[in-house]
């Protein structure tokens, strides 16, 4: 039981990180009907980004680690989503009212030109975060210890999600994102500025993707250039399990995935740990397409 429990806790923390990057792909998907592939290197621009503020720089002995760790969340989220934002406007805009496989082939060029860049400006060899970014504190969960930085990653998904969810919700802007994932030409009649709507999506959604970067750098300790290609298709996994263009969705389809993988890595091998991910992703596909909650559509009357 207890090495039950400690597999869930740490499936739960690898899960969270999969719910942050498949909220990207699902809010993309959910507005344009367009699955983003070069969400899985704005994933990885983040984790370079990091690098470079808590390695290169070495933010954590200037201003400490708990600050470091703060304002480099801050400079991740706002170089990803600035990023983000160049890529809607160079890579989708100027292809909107163009055949949908134009804009597929440019967000696969678009996805190559990132990776190349990263590579480029980083190198291709594995970069190493510092492993004393977090102090080494143990905490326990039904008899068992766990380190601090699997509960500082947990909750800090955790909370930006319960913060998206509240803000799509609860928000003027969050309802115009949902109108115009419902139908954008009865958006646009209601006065929802549709461009303005894709804009903040290529915004959010990168940034939610270079925050898991930034913990996956910091949890894991080691990045590289086309670490982007695996996690991305993880996450995408995770966005179809629960339902692409779902918001909620995208969140359960992650946590789901990372239990999946976790348990199958314990009680079956840790060779078919990446398989397990896409077994779930056919089984999902064949016994219920629009995923655990569903993809939300537009009622036809």
């Amino acid at each position: 039981m207890a090495h039950f429990v400690e597999q869930i806790i740490y499936g739960l923390t690898v899960g969270s990180v999969y719910a942050l990057i498949a909220l990207g792909y699902t809010m993309v998907y959910g507005v344009m009907k367009l699955i983003n592939f070069a969400h899985g290197e704005l994933f990885t621009l983040g984790a370079f980004v990091g690098f470079f503020f808590l390695v290169t720089l070495d933010w954590g002995g200037v201003f400490g680690p708990a600050l470091a760790i703060g304002l480099t969340i801050v400079m991740v989220s706002g170089s990803t989503a600035l990023a983000g934002h160049l890529l809607e406007r160079v890579a989708y805009r100027p292809l909107r009212h163009s055949d949908r496989l134009a804009a597929v082939v440019s967000a696969l060029g678009a996805s190559i030109f990132l990776q190349n860049v990263i590579m480029v400006v980083w190198g291709a060899q594995y970069r190493a975060y510092s492993a004393s970014l977090l102090p080494q504190v143990i905490w326990r969960v039904a008899g068992q210890s766990f380190p601090l930085i699997r509960l500082f990653v947990f909750l800090t998904a955790i909370l930006v999600m319960a913060g998206l969810y509240l803000f799509i919700n609860h928000t003027r802007l969050g309802l115009a994102i949902r109108a115009a994932a419902i139908d954008q030409g009865a958006a646009k009649l209601m006065g929802v500025d549709v461009r303005k709507v894709i804009a903040v999506v290529f915004i959010i959604g990168p940034a939610l993707g270079g925050l898991a970067g930034l913990l996956v750098g910091v949890y894991y300790g080691q990045i590289n250039f086309n670490m982007g290609q695996l996690y991305g298709l993880k996450a995408f996994t995770a966005a179809v399990i629960g339902g692409i263009g779902n918001i909620p969705g995208a969140m359960v389809g992650g946590l789901l995935l990372g239990l999946l993988e976790t348990l199958g890595d314990a009680y079956v091998s840790g060779a078919w740990k990446d398989a397990i991910a896409f077994v779930a992703l056919i089984l999902i596909l064949v016994f219920r397409p629009t995923g655990i909650l569903r993809e939300r559509v537009a009622e036809k009357l």
